[in-house]
This record gives C-alpha cells, sequence and structure tokens, in this order.
C-alpha cells in the first residue's frame, strides 16, 4: 500500500524534483537568464533572431540537459496548464458536498400591488363604513413583505456520501494530471532522442558521403583509363545518390525532432557540433530481471491506478444514487414582516419546522438510477481489467526490446572493431601498394554504416528503458541523469 501511495506521487517528481533537478545539474546547457528588456524571460535570442539556450563556456561542453529540458516542458506546455486548472477546478466538489450540510441562510423581499374587483368594490354600500372600509371598497391593495428564513439539513445520506464522491474525485483529478505530465515526459525523451539520432546520423552520413565522393571519382577515373569497368562506376554513384538521399532525410528528422521541442519546451536546444567517441566503451545494462517481478510491479502503472480510481468514483456515485431510497430531514426557521395597506393582512411571523421528505414513488427513476450506477461500476471493473492488460504487454513488448537491443548492440560493437581493423588494414594495404584506394573508401563507409546502426540501437534502447520504468509508475530523475550519462560518455565536441 506505501508502494502505490509513493507511486501516486509521480506529479511531485514531476513538478518539483525535476525542475530542481533541471536547474542543478552541473553540465545543463542553460540557465534561461533574463531577456532583454523583459523580466522573467526564460530564453535568450541570438543574433538569426532564433529562440536559442546560452551554452556553457567549457572545451568539454555537454548535451543539452534532457531533465532540465523537461523541466521547462512542464511549465511551458498549454495542455498541462490545463489538466492544472482542471484538477484545481474539481478541487472545489469537496467544499462544494460540504456546503450541503451546512446551514442555508436566505433572505427575500416582494412588493405586491393588487387592484380586484371584489364584493366590496361591487357592492359598497352593503357594508358599513368604518377605519378599513375606504380600502376595501378601493380594490386597491399595496404590500411590502421582508422575510429571513434558516434551513439546516439534520438527516441527508445523499449529501454526506457526497462528500466521499467528491474526495475520490479529487484523487482521480490528481492521478490525471500525473499521468499527463508522464505522456509529456515521454514525448520530450522521444523527441530529444530523435534529434540526438538524427544530430549524429546527419554528421556520419555527411563523412559517409565525403567518402562515397572520393569513391566515385575514383572509379570515373578507372573508367575513363578503361581499367574500370561501367558497373562499378553505377555501383559508386548509386551508394552515393543513396548517402545524399539519407542525409536529406536526416536533416528533415532532425528540423522536426528540434520542432517537436521547441513546441513542447519553448526553446530550441543546439545539438549541432557534437561527434561520436569511442563507442566500444560504452556500458549497457544487460540484465533486467525476471519478467514476472516486472509484470508484478504494473500495479504502480499510472493508467491502472487512474482506472481503479475511476471504479472508486463510479461506487461513490452509485452510493449518492442509493441514497435516493432514504428520507430527508430539514430544521427550518423563518422570520417574515408583512406590511400592508389592509391592516387586516399586516402581520410579524416567526415559524420553526421540522419537515421531513419520505421518497414514496418517483415513477421507477430511483431504481433505474440505482441500477445505472450499478452498470458503471461493472464497466469500471472491465476496464482495470484492460488497463492491467495493456500495462502487462507494455512491459513484456519493452523487455523484449531491451534484451534484443542489448544483444543487437553486443553485436555491433564486435562489427565496429572489425571494421576499425580492417579499415587499418586497408589504408595499409593501400600505403604499401597491395590495395585500391577503392577499398579504403568502402571500408570507411561500412563503418560509418554501422556507427550509424549503433546510435540508432542506443536511442532505441534508451527509449525502451525509460518507457519501461514508466509503465510501471517508476520514471525517476534519476534515470534521466542515467540516460544522460550514457548519452555523454559517447559524446563529445568535434575537434
Amino acid at each position: 500500500m506505501q508502494a502505490r501511495h509513493a507511486r501516486k506521487r509521480f506529479h511531485h517528481w514531476l513538478g518539483t524534483a525535476v525542475l530542481m533537478a533541471g536547474a542543478g545539474i552541473a553540465h545543463a546547457q542553460y540557465q534561461a537568464p533574463p531577456e532583454i528588456g523583459e523580466e522573467n524571460a526564460s530564453i535568450a535570442i541570438s543574433a538569426t533572431g532564433e529562440a536559442s539556450l546560452p551554452q556553457q563556456e567549457d572545451s568539454r561542453r555537454m548535451l543539452p540537459s534532457l531533465p532540465g529540458l523537461l523541466a521547462l516542458a512542464l511549465e511551458n506546455d498549454a495542455g498541462l496548464r490545463r489538466q492544472r486548472f482542471e484538477m484545481q477546478a474539481t478541487r472545489q466538489e469537496i467544499p462544494k458536498a460540504q456546503a450541503g450540510l451546512k446551514p442555508q441562510l436566505s433572505a427575500s423581499y416582494s412588493y405586491l400591488y393588487q387592484n380586484s374587483s371584489n364584493i366590496y368594490t361591487e357592492n359598497p354600500e352593503n357594508y358599513a363604513q368604518n377605519d378599513l372600509y375606504d380600502e376595501r371598497v378601493s380594490g386597491e391593495l399595496t404590500e411590502n413583505y421582508w422575510q429571513v428564513q434558516l434551513t439546516q439539513p439534520l438527516f441527508s445520506l445523499e449529501r454526506w456520501r457526497r462528500i466521499d464522491q467528491a474526495e475520490v474525485q479529487v484523487t482521480a483529478a490528481r492521478l490525471r494530471l500525473a499521468a499527463a505530465e508522464q505522456d509529456l515526459a515521454l514525448q520530450v525523451i522521444e523527441a530529444y532522442l530523435n534529434a540526438y539520432l538524427a544530430s549524429h546520423k546527419l554528421g556520419l552520413l555527411e563523412s559517409k558521403r565525403e567518402a562515397l565522393v572520393l569513391k566515385s571519382r575514383q572509379a570515373q577515373r578507372a573508367f575513363e583509363l578503361g581499367v574500370g569497368d561501367r558497373i562499378n562506376l553505377l555501383e559508386a554513384q548509386s551508394r552515393l545518390d543513396q548517402a545524399m538521399s539519407d542525409q536529406v532525410q536526416a536533416e528533415n528528422d532532425l528540423d522536426n525532432a528540434l520542432s517537436v521541442l521547441e513546441r513542447l519546451t519553448g526553446v530550441l536546444p543546439d545539438l549541432h557540433g557534437y561527434s561520436l567517441h569511442d563507442l566500444q566503451r560504452v556500458a549497457i545494462e544487460a540484465d533486467w530481471g525476471e519478467p514476472d517481478v516486472w509484470l508484478g510491479r504494473t500495479a504502480g502503472n499510472l493508467q491502472v491506478l487512474l482506472a481503479e480510481q475511476e471504479l472508486r468514483i463510479a461506487e461513490a456515485d452509485t452510493s449518492v444514487r442509493r441514497a435516493g431510497y432514504y428520507p430527508e430531514v430539514n430544521l427550518n426557521l423563518s422570520y417574515g414582516d408583512r406590511d400592508s395597506s389592509d391592516q387586516l393582512r399586516a402581520s410579524e411571523d416567526t415559524r420553526t419546522s421540522i419537515e421531513v421528505q419520505v421518497p414514496i414513488y418517483r415513477g421507477g427513476y430511483t431504481s433505474a438510477n440505482v441500477r445505472q450506477g450499478e452498470l458503471t461500476v461493472s464497466a469500471g471493473r472491465a476496464a482495470i481489467s484492460n488497463e492491467r492488460r495493456l500495462a502487462q504487454q507494455e512491459v513484456r513488448q519493452y523487455l523484449r526490446g531491451l534484451n534484443g537491443e542489448v544483444r543487437q548492440l553486443e553485436a555491433l560493437k564486435h562489427s565496429i572493431e572489425s571494421s576499425e581493423l580492417f579499415l587499418e588494414a586497408a589504408e595499409k594495404g593501400e600505403r604499401l601498394g597491395l590495395r585500391d584506394l577503392v577499398d579504403v573508401l568502402d571500408a570507411r563507409a561500412d563503418l560509418y554504416d554501422l556507427r550509424i546502426q549503433f546510435v540508432e540501437t542506443i536511442g532505441q534502447y534508451l527509449f525502451a528503458r525509460l518507457s519501461l520504468e514508466a509503465a510501471v509508475g517508476e520514471l525517476e530523475t534519476s534515470d534521466l541523469q542515467d540516460a544522460m550519462e550514457l548519452l555523454n560518455s559517447i559524446t563529445g565536441m568535434k575537434g
């Protein structure tokens, strides 16, 4: 039970801990300084007019901080602000429900003018004249009436149960906010990893294109000298064209990912100027434990918790509906003062009454209303079962992905190592006249392809890893920091 309560505090991590972590990380690339001429601004404007993040003056500049970007997204995202306002609005259900059990005091005033035809006005001669004669035979009447009324519920089961209903509604609103924050976190993570991948893929493709340009020229020269064939020339040109096409696609992917980050965070992070370091040193966690352990932790999945809370709301609502079978008892106190031109109508009234309302027959409305609530409860139970299965499916999917990506990364490490050795041998053979320059260029292009596959797999591995933590409701700031450490370990500034 304590673990569940801890998971329900997910929104506190996103709302406070991430903000603190984003501000406190030493290698964060921005500290959100004030904008020139404007108070409370969070971004600086570069000379080109684009929103940019201030960079650290450090020769070993780190990547833009993922926790820091998430902290900005939590403050910037309009959809999340809407969710916060909706949660605050839902909180007002509690005082509204409590008000139903408190005294209700009201005051009223009415003015009456009446001109009527009656027995006095039709036959005035039949009545003796007295102090009221003129008012009666004229047929006109004016009145001023003041009243103060106090109503105090003494027994109302429905109103008592509405308080419980309001409390579970507030808890559900908090969970909806936490789920929205987690969804936003995953959007930022995905966009960041896509931008990181596209940035490095673009750099590798540029280097690959340069190698293929040299290879194409070499094939063209060999063909012109009659020592090469047309097939080799066309193959070299085809690979060059494909590399150029991939480069254009990588540029589009980078622009799209940065655009998503800018929309979510309000800033445009700078991912240019970085290159990959030695990929052999990257530390990948390979042991993820038993699947059954992870499946048992899906009880903390935010969508499962939300479905359970929605069931509690349905049960509380059904309880309120059942209260329609019970009577209500109210204490009524009132004071009235009637000032009338007809002295026989003038009065001061003080009333005290206890009112009992017993529902006897409403045409079947109450029973249908209760039945409707019971069916909603049944639907809620089915929703919980569905969310649990979805959460378990996600966990299995991410675990399979992680295990496959770990094996793929290990295989790519060996492939890159072998490719580097082959490139060294080809370069040495080319210097000794034992190998052709084309062999060197082919080996170099193949090495770039392997490094592209490696960085793609790293991105998939990190997203699956963070998504797995989110699927069991345990995504924390430390997970984002671990992801940043891994990315920084294989990334550095271009020489």
